[in-house]
């Protein structure tokens, strides 16, 4: 039987529980509610860059642009890759998270060369919390790039947690670590009585500033 589909507030409800959406294949009518027994989050407050990245996000090779193509962002992270040919980005669940962007929930990081989308991560934003849902990249270290101008927004805006759904080798290398449920959803609680301001830092902010921000929260 086909599911019936999710609105802006079932969703909102879903990451509020600690849940999330996903579907089996670009293709799927149907979404599967997940719970892990495991989550992966990425501390903000002890990021770990290495000192190569460091010099590549100073140098600037990228413009990264907030929120200024989210559909293809979206689209993007939904294309087959070298390491996967499917996707749990169902045209549902694409359609699902523009329903968020456009009410104010969900956001892009997105990393732009010569009028190219080259890279990018989409997520969900509810109170003090961030929900990283998909990243892809088209040249080195794109994603990598995208990701700690997120972090470093999202430090800037006063959010305390970002969920990283699973752990991967990827994420582990910058800091990302593995906590039990119960654990997760006492730092969710925390984080969704409190309100941040994803906008707070300037779109236009470059690799240094993002750095800065990144580091004088580490001395904290």
């Amino acid at each position: 039987m086909t599911q019936k589909p999710f609105d802006v507030d079932d969703l909102l409800a879903l990451y509020a529980k600690g849940q999330f959406p996903m579907a089996q294949s670009r293709g799927s009518l149907d979404a599967q509610i997940i719970t892990p027994s495991l989550r992966g989050i990425l501390p903000l407050s002890a990021l770990h860059i290495p000192k190569r990245l460091r010099r590549t996000i100073r140098q600037n090779p990228v413009e990264v642009r907030i929120d200024f193509d989210f559909a293809a962002t979206v689209a993007a992270c939904a294309a087959p890759a070298d390491d996967r040919e499917e996707t749990w980005i169902s045209y549902g669940i694409e359609y699902y998270y523009t329903q968020l962007h456009e009410h104010g929930h969900a956001h892009s990081v997105e990393c732009w060369h010569e009028g190219a989308l080259v890279g990018g991560l989409y997520g969900v934003s509810l109170g003090a919390a961030f929900f990283g849902e998909s990243m892809f990249s088209r040249a080195r270290d794109v994603s990598k790039i995208a990701l700690i101008h997120l972090c470093a927004r999202l430090i800037y805006g006063g959010y305390e947690l970002l969920d990283t759904q699973f752990l991967t080798a990827h994420l582990a290398q910058f800091g990302a670590l593995e906590i039990t449920q119960e654990s997760y959803m006492d730092r969710l609680e925390v984080a969704l009585e409190k309100s941040a301001d994803f906008y707070k830092m300037p779109t236009q902010t470059d690799g240094r500033r993002a750095l800065e921000i990144i580091d004088a929260a580490q001395t904290r």
